[in-house]
């Protein structure tokens, strides 16, 4: 099964503190994944960017949930306990226990407005949510880097020919290629290139090169590109290149990459915009966000 967004883990975690026993958060996440029949895949998916465990961050927030509305509390750091409130809510065995039914409680509704008092009335809708805050912020910012990405390769479809050559070449010297050494990245292309769009060298004798080639292209690379990029490394007795395309690769070029015998690595368009992004080649920051958290030991010292 998938993973339970974070509203539908409340009722299973507060039964499962019915014992009145203290409970871990780590204990917790493994025994409800096993309620929950989670197999190995569920209990592995990162939250996109790949921060946090996606199941382990809903359990924390539908515990942070339940101890805002006074459901279970923490006496010690890392654990967590029914208190008799939420006691007295499974005694009315609820259907679901959700974020509406948790804006019955005052504290609650300070939570979800913290230094306004609160909803002026406890039946103030509640917007439904199936993603906690950590996945509303990750998931806006994978859709914001997604059509980022597809600007830059429409930016690129509409500059010069030659603008490509020379962005991959300063994209790969960005990535640590070649070094700190300002002329190791060399623009080849044009007529007698025999194939090759550019190269890095990897020391300043340039005994050791990257071979490029780069292709603004819409439809897919197929195998006869690649062969006939394997073979312009032979023609430089070259062991290693880089074939970047701004489409995709055919299942028949990624195969016959795989049994060149030589390493050439394929980058596809939105691989390479998303090199772009990360390298910061192209791309200038807009805004930065820092997310903070409790620093337990500076409390927990007194």
């Amino acid at each position: 099964m998938t993973v339970p967004d974070f509203q539908s883990l409340m009722l299973p975690l507060l039964k499962l503190a019915s014992d009145r026993e203290e409970h871990t958060m780590a204990a917790t996440i493994a025994t409800l994944a096993d309620q929950l029949d989670l197999d190995d895949a569920d209990r592995a998916e990162l939250l996109p960017g790949g921060s946090q465990r996606r199941f382990h961050n809903r359990v924390y927030w539908a515990k942070s949930h339940l101890r805002a509305a006074g459901l279970v509390a923490s006496p010690t750091r890392g654990r967590f306990r029914i208190t008799p409130e939420g006691e007295t809510v499974l005694a009315a065995d609820p259907p679901k226990v959700d974020m509406g039914f948790l804006r019955r409680y005052p504290d609650y509704l300070k939570f979800l407005s913290p230094g306004a008092g609160g909803p002026t009335s406890p039946q103030t809708p509640t917007p439904p949510s199936a993603q906690t805050p950590d996945e509303i912020i990750a998931s806006t910012a994978k859709q914001l880097n997604d059509e980022l990405a597809q600007e830059i390769l429409t930016r690129i479809g509409a500059a010069p020919p030659d603008f490509l050559e020379r962005l991959v070449v300063r994209l790969l010297r960005a990535m640590g290629y070649g070094g700190t050494e300002v002329d190791t990245g060399i623009v080849v292309g044009g007529s007698g290139d025999e194939g090759i769009d550019g190269v890095i060298r990897q020391d300043k004798l340039g005994l050791d090169r990257i071979y490029v080639q780069a292709k603004r292209w819409s439809h897919p690379v197929s195998s006869p590109e690649i062969r006939n990029f394997i073979g312009s490394l032979q023609i430089k007795s070259a062991s290693r290149g880089v074939f970047i395309s701004t489409s995709t690769f055919t299942g028949d070029a990624i195969e016959a990459a795989g049994k060149s015998g030589k390493q050439i690595v394929l980058i596809d368009g939105p691989t390479l915009a998303r090199y772009l992004i990360e390298n910061n080649v192209g791309v200038a920051e807009r805004a930065t966000y820092v997310l903070k958290e409790i620093d337990t030991d500076f409390f927990d010292a007194g």
